[in-house]
C-alpha cells in the first residue's frame, strides 16, 4: 500500500455501497492518493462479509476504514448514515464504482477550506472505452450561485462540503420518488439557500461504466422517474421556477431522443426517451410524496 505524505485530519470520506466488487478499486485508489482522509466510512447496504474483511485489511495497513453496515436502502440513506457518523469538519463523497485521482483528497480538502461554506464538485470522466452518459468534462472553473434552468453542477460521486452545512441544509432526500435524483435535489436546495456550488475541474473522479445494456436501460428509466419526482416534489410547494425547468427538461430530453435516434446513438436515444416517458409518472409520484 502506498504510504501517503500526510493525513487530512479535517476530512472524512463517505462511500455508500451495495457490495459491488468495484469497491475494491475505489479503496485502492484512495490508498494510492497523495493524501489520506482522517477516516473512510463505508456505508454498506449490501451486507457482504467480504466488505468488513476488506475494511480490516486497510486498517491493518494504516488507512482508517470504518465498515458501517445498514439495513436501510437507497444511496441517500447510505450517505446520511455515513455523514452522521463522521466526526471531522469536512466530508467528501464518492461512490463504489468511482476511482478518485491520486490528488483528489488533497485538492478537495484545499478547495473546501478556501470556499467554505460551499458545495465543491469536479470532473467525472468515463472509464476507457465504456458507455457512460453521466460525465462532466469541462475544464473551466465555475462558481454557481443560483439554480439553473438546465441543470445544477453538482456531481454526486465527486463532491465535498462542511459537515455543518449538511446539518444546516438537512439530509439527502430519502423519498422513493427521488431515489436517483438525490444529488440534484440537494444541489437545488443548497442554491436556493444561498450556498454556492464550486466546480473545480482539477478534482477528477473516473466513473466506471459497469452496467450492460439491459441494466443501463433500467438505470435510464430510474433517472427519468426520479428527476421528475424531484420536480413534482417542488411543484407541490408552488415553485414556479421548477415549472420552467420542467419545460426545458422536456425540450432537452426530446431533442436527445431525436438526435440519438437519427445518429444511431442508442444510449442517448434511450436516455432521452426514458426522461420524456418518465416525466408524467415521476411528477405525479413526487407530488404525492408530500412537501418537506
Amino acid at each position: 500500500m502506498n504510504v501517503p505524505r500526510n493525513i487530512d485530519a479535517e476530512l472524512t470520506l463517505v462511500i455508500p455501497t451495495l457490495g459491488r466488487a468495484s469497491l475494491r478499486g475505489t479503496l485502492a485508489a484512495v490508498a494510492a492518493g497523495t493524501r489520506w482522509p482522517a477516516q473512510v466510512i463505508v456505508a454498506d447496504q449490501g451486507r457482504e462479509s467480504w466488505i468488513g474483511e476488506l475494511a480490516a485489511e486497510y486498517r491493518n495497513a494504516g488507512l482508517a476504514v470504518r465498515h458501517l453496515p445498514s439495513t436501510a436502502t437507497g444511496r441517500s440513506a447510505g450517505l446520511n448514515l455515513g455523514i452522521a457518523a463522521a466526526a471531522t469538519r469536512f466530508v467528501a463523497i464518492t461512490d463504489d464504482d468511482c476511482l478518485p485521482a491520486p490528488d483528489w483528497i488533497e485538492g478537495l480538502g484545499e478547495r473546501l477550506r478556501r470556499h467554505d461554506p460551499a458545495l465543491v464538485t469536479g470532473r467525472v470522466e468515463a472509464g476507457e472505452g465504456e458507455v457512460q452518459l453521466a460525465v462532466v468534462t469541462s475544464r473551466e472553473e465555475v462558481i454557481q450561485r443560483r439554480p439553473s434552468l438546465r441543470f445544477d453542477r453538482l456531481s454526486g460521486g465527486n463532491m465535498g462540503m462542511a459537515r455543518a452545512l449538511w446539518q444546516s441544509l438537512g439530509p439527502f432526500a430519502e423519498q422513493p420518488a427521488m431515489r436517483t435524483a438525490e444529488d440534484g435535489e440537494f444541489a437545488y436546495r443548497a442554491l436556493r439557500a444561498g450556498v454556492p456550488i464550486v466546480y473545480a475541474p482539477e478534482l477528477v473522479v473516473q466513473h466506471l461504466g459497469w452496467r450492460d445494456e439491459p441494466a443501463r436501460n433500467t438505470q435510464y428509466e430510474s433517472y427519468g422517474l426520479s428527476q421528475a419526482g424531484f420536480y413534482g416534489h417542488y411543484l407541490r410547494r408552488g415553485d414556479a421556477f421548477i415549472l420552467l425547468r420542467v419545460l426545458v427538461h422536456l425540450l432537452r430530453s426530446s431533442r436527445r431522443w431525436l438526435r440519438g435516434t437519427l445518429h444511431g446513438d442508442h444510449d442517448a436515444a434511450r436516455h432521452g426517451r426514458a426522461q420524456v416517458l418518465g416525466l408524467w409518472p415521476g411528477l405525479r409520484a413526487g407530488w404525492r410524496g408530500g412537501a418537506r
